[in-house]
């Protein structure tokens, strides 16, 4: 990648940290071996597994048998869902989400109408966050799971996760929670926060790509099954078959090691230059910040340009890397479903970019992309005068 190429997408993907590279290489060409097999080059690489088990474990404050690694956040939610549906559907078919969840979870819960099940989908207020006084009222006898986002992948909001699982655990249904923009990036603390089912993946906090984790309390598991969706032999105590990704697994431990150790710096220098960043834009005519800004994460600014188009705006920025919505919508040209849930326009949704920063932005990047975002509006604005 070009030097100056100034990259704010960190919500999208973040590039893998060279220390993480180089603790995944040797998987690729010395230790080879399969992490299943019984020989002794086999149990070596279990172990390895095993030794990154533990450190996912300890970044979310779980168990190592309480994680099922995955291909990433969306097979994680999708086993959730799905898996916990079906396999819990004589408790009741009640499940309830939020409208501004990510796609991976509204999708599946539309499958599961199909099927069947009833979805509740709460609205939020116009900060992005929920009613807690709505969820209350929506539990009912044979509501079997709620599932919230920790944090908002579009406007980076952070919901009340405690007091959600708290109301949720009231009404005797269990709490899941899509922590991908979470993790890694602030304090996730799965028994302090009451989590019974959490997902996330690796390559949003300077991980590889192709891995994730499920989440299980085992304290729970009594109460509760999870029907696998994938069948063979049985990996990951039966919840999902299939040989290990033992390099993106082992990446992934060493990612979580590198969290927990500089999450603290990180939030600190990440979010002094987001909120440099936040603060020039704001200053910019017909601007405004869309979400909670006390309630939400760091590293995330999502700002409405009122009067742009931001399909137009990104397109002239040929050495920046923002976004209007998720990845996982960025082919569809339609406003995010995120910022319209927040009472957003047509119009104003349209016109809105979200910027997310990472550990390897710098002073500098910040300094030259608000410089040319600036340009960029006032030229947008002469030209369509």
């Amino acid at each position: 990648m070009n030097k100056d190429f100034i990259y704010l997408d960190n919500n999208a993907t973040t590039k893998t940290d060279d220390r993480v590279v180089e603790a995944m290489l040797p998987y690729f060409t010395e230790l080879y071996a399969n992490a299943s097999s019984s020989h002794s080059f086999g149990l070596k690489i279990l172990n390895d597994i095993q030794n990154a088990r533990l450190k996912v474990a300890n970044l979310i404050n779980a168990g190592p048998p309480e994680i099922v690694f995955t291909s990433g956040g969306t097979e994680s939610i999708n086993i959730a869902l799905q898996g916990f549906a079906v396999a819990n559907q004589q408790n009741g078919n009640h499940i309830i989400t939020v409208e501004t969840e990510h796609k991976a979870t509204l999708e599946t819960c539309k499958y599961l109408e199909s099927i069947g099940f009833e979805i509740s989908y709460l609205p939020v207020i116009s900060d992005g966050l929920i009613d807690l006084n709505l969820l209350k009222n929506t539990l009912r006898e044979g509501t079997i799971l709620v599932c919230v986002m920790f944090v908002n992948n579009e406007t980076g909001v952070i919901q009340p996760i405690k007091e959600i699982s708290n109301i949720t655990h009231q009404a005797g249904a269990i709490f899941m929670c899509d922590a991908t923009q979470a993790v890694g990036k602030i304090e996730v603390d799965v028994r302090n926060l009451g989590i019974d089912i959490m997902a996330f993946s690796s390559h949003k906090f300077y991980g590889p790509y192709g891995v994730g984790v499920l989440y299980i309390n085992d304290f729970k598991r009594n109460r509760f099954k999870i029907k696998p969706l994938i069948y063979g032999g049985g990996h990951e105590n039966g919840l999902r078959s299939g040989s290990l990704n033992v390099p993106g697994i082992v990446g992934l431990g060493k990612a979580c090691e590198i969290a927990k150790k500089e999450m603290n710096a990180n939030t600190y220098r990440i979010g002094l230059l987001r909120d440099k960043l936040e603060k020039e834009l704001l200053e910019l005519p017909n601007s405004c910040l869309n979400g909670n800004k006390k309630n939400r994460i760091y590293n995330v600014s999502n700002i409405c340009f009122s009067g742009i188009d931001a399909d137009i705006l990104i397109g002239k920025m040929k050495n920046i890397a923002v976004a209007t919505g998720s990845a996982c919508s960025s082919a569809l040209l339609e406003p995010s479903h995120v910022l319209k849930a927040m009472g957003l326009s047509e119009d104003d949704a349209m016109a809105s970019i979200r910027f997310s920063l990472g550990k390897f932005n710098t002073e500098e990047e910040i300094t030259s992309a608000i410089q040319i975002i600036h340009n960029l509006l006032i030229d947008y604005t002469l030209s369509n005068a």
